[in-house]
């Protein structure tokens, strides 16, 4: 395992401005990090140390190779981060997944995606999955995000562009429903993850990983093997200290509690079985 806590070239962060970009900002700016920060929005807080902010557009390909330039890894993290129409997620989602993979095929950048377990959120609960399992996007955001793996399988297998896959959970300050007590991943474990993925000397003889990103949650028996070991990351969090607040918090949806991706599996459900096979 590697020894570094620093990046021996600077990071560029998208999505700074939003809540886990904000989040990262400032624990990778006090672990020393030379960041190149962007979003189509300003930047709300100080600047750390050896931070720079820039706005641009994910769509703007050109903006995003200039701001690679020199970068060692990519953290992508912009762009939209909930269930929207496909003509609201298209543009910055998958288009501008392309510039972002684009800038780190021209500067030999690895690239550590803000995946989503929205990927394979129509798997039921019942269900224990590996990282291999297939993927089965629960609405045009999960669809999205699995395009996006897909995508750095592709610029792995044609430029050797590594890509660490994060498939986080529901990464809040803590969790608020039951479904957490399963999915949740602390800001704490979210920024290890991060920083081991970055500084991992190698991602396995395939070049890429897929973590389950969710914190030391006993209730987590969703998610199987993935690729922790290969980088060193083990959560130290744990969403247990919530459960009694939260067990019976449910939705009173049956497609919602039936399916891992829970209140996205039941936005514009037609189905008319409540997801009965």
């Amino acid at each position: 395992m590697s020894t570094e806590t620093v990046p021996q070239r600077p990071v560029l962060l998208t999505g700074a401005s939003g809540a886990l970009g904000r989040v990262l900002t400032r624990a990778l700016g006090e672990a020393g990090w030379t960041l190149r920060l962007t979003d189509r929005v300003p930047f709300p807080d100080p600047l750390p140390e050896g931070a720079r902010f820039q706005r641009a557009d994910l769509e703007d390909g050109p903006a995003i190779l200039r701001l690679a330039e020199g970068c060692g890894t990519i953290l992508h993290f912009g762009g939209i981060s909930v269930e929207h129409p496909f003509e609201t997620v298209i543009g910055p989602n998958i288009r501008g997944l392309y510039h972002a993979y684009e800038a780190a095929r021209r500067e030999g950048a690895r690239m550590v995606f803000a995946s989503s377990n929205h990927t394979i959120g129509f798997h039921e609960r019942s269900a224990v999955l590996d990282d291999d399992c297939a993927l089965k996007p629960d609405g045009y955001y999960g669809l999205s995000k699995a395009y996006g793996e897909l995508m750095g399988g592709l610029y792995r297998d044609k430029h050797g562009v590594e890509s660490a896959f994060l498939r986080i959970g529901s990464c809040f300050p803590e969790p608020t429903d039951a479904r957490m007590l399963a999915t949740w991943l602390s800001y704490a474990d979210l920024t290890r993850l991060v920083m081991r993925a970055t500084l991992a000397p190698n991602l396995g003889p395939d070049g890429t990983v897929v973590i389950w990103g969710a914190s030391k949650n006993s209730r987590m028996t969703w998610w199987g093997r993935d690729g922790r070991d290969t980088i060193g990351w083990a959560p130290q969090d744990s969403a247990d200290s919530y459960a009694q607040a939260l067990e019976g918090k449910t939705s009173g949806n049956p497609v919602v509690e039936r399916y891992q991706g829970g209140g996205f599996t039941g936005i514009d459900f037609s189905r008319g079985d409540s997801g009965n096979s």
